[in-house]
């Protein structure tokens, strides 16, 4: 199914982080996508994974701070995994028309995979998460802002906590790797991004200090390096520079993809060029390369 040309809420055109990020990474492959209606969302095996892990590990933690950590220990997680990768399965299924779109072979292999993650964050869940001190806001907290040009902000994040002691929100964002970020995932704006534009706009919309907003990666690994003689971890925390100059950056380039993609109106600007940046990376997992809808694409 085609993405809506335009999609409102309040009579505003509604962007995402997920179209910021398109555009940042090839404005062309944007244009297509949203302007031109052609792009399709396809699910698999990753986004499935992905998905049923966010919420069983957001269940866990619910029940860890709304009852007690001794509760969210003993939650049947390998459980609720299975039954979440089940019903995420034949959610998708019902969507597509029946296609299928990952194997049974991937599923025992994500699955196993899942289990031994959610055996080490239930073994070493007070090296990240502790209760004592800290309390939780929400999960799925929505971001909804209202920004110049008639365009609205959407988005949610994963947990909010807040530090009683200190008065300091705590902003997580959830991410499932095959092995974690290594340093260059790390340096990529299209990936650290998104926090920053959560912290800033979680500050206005929310009337809390930036200076009292914290934010952090909660990467969970499927993947261990093999024949290492020293004990890895399942979870890897990442935090990325999220002070002004960081913030003040984004938020220019989201202002350039504004004033680039839309018209006063917030009506799509048809009008407009919209470059193409080609390479190997943004060219990798594009769904329009090598097709009749780009022709500087790299193979």
């Amino acid at each position: 199914m085609a993405f809506e040309k335009t999609r409102k809420v309040d009579g505003l055109n509604k962007i995402s982080y997920s179209q910021y990020s398109m555009w940042a990474q090839c404005p062309h492959r944007w244009k297509t996508a949203y302007i031109d209606g052609q792009r399709e969302y396809s699910d698999n095996i990753h986004t499935l994974f992905g998905t049923s892990m966010h919420e069983v590990i957001q269940t866990f933690l619910t029940v860890m701070y709304n009852d007690t950590a001794k509760q969210a220990e003993q939650l049947p997680l390998e459980d609720m995994l299975l039954t979440r990768m089940k019903r995420n399965f034949e959610g998708v299924l019902k969507t597509n028309g029946g296609e299928m779109f990952c194997t049974e072979k991937d599923m025992v292999e994500f699955y196993g995979h899942g289990v031994e993650i959610l055996k080490f964050i239930r073994k070493k869940r007070a090296q990240y998460f502790s209760k004592k001190g800290y309390e939780l806001i929400g999960i799925e907290v929505p971001i909804d802002y209202d920004m110049p040009n008639n365009i609205k902000f959407i988005g949610y994040i994963d947990v909010v906590i807040r530090d009683t002691v200190r008065d300091v929100i705590k902003i997580y964002d959830i991410k499932t790797s095959t092995m974690g970020w290594n340093k260059y995932m790390k340096a990529d704006k299209n990936k650290t991004d998104q926090l920053l534009l959560y912290k800033q706009f979680y500050s206005k919309q929310y009337n809390h200090p930036m200076d009292k907003i914290e934010v952090e990666y909660f990467i969970v690994k499927r993947k261990l390096y093999e024949n290492l003689d020293f004990p890895q971890k399942r979870v890897q925390k990442f935090t990325p520079a999220n002070g002004k100059p960081s913030i003040n950056q984004v938020i220019n380039r989201l202002d350039q993809f504004m004033k680039e993609s839309f018209k006063p109106d917030g009506e799509y600007n048809t009008e407009h060029i919209y470059r193409k940046e080609a390479s190997k990376k943004n060219c990798r997992f594009c769904e329009f390369n090598q097709t009749e809808f780009c022709d500087a694409g790299v193979k």
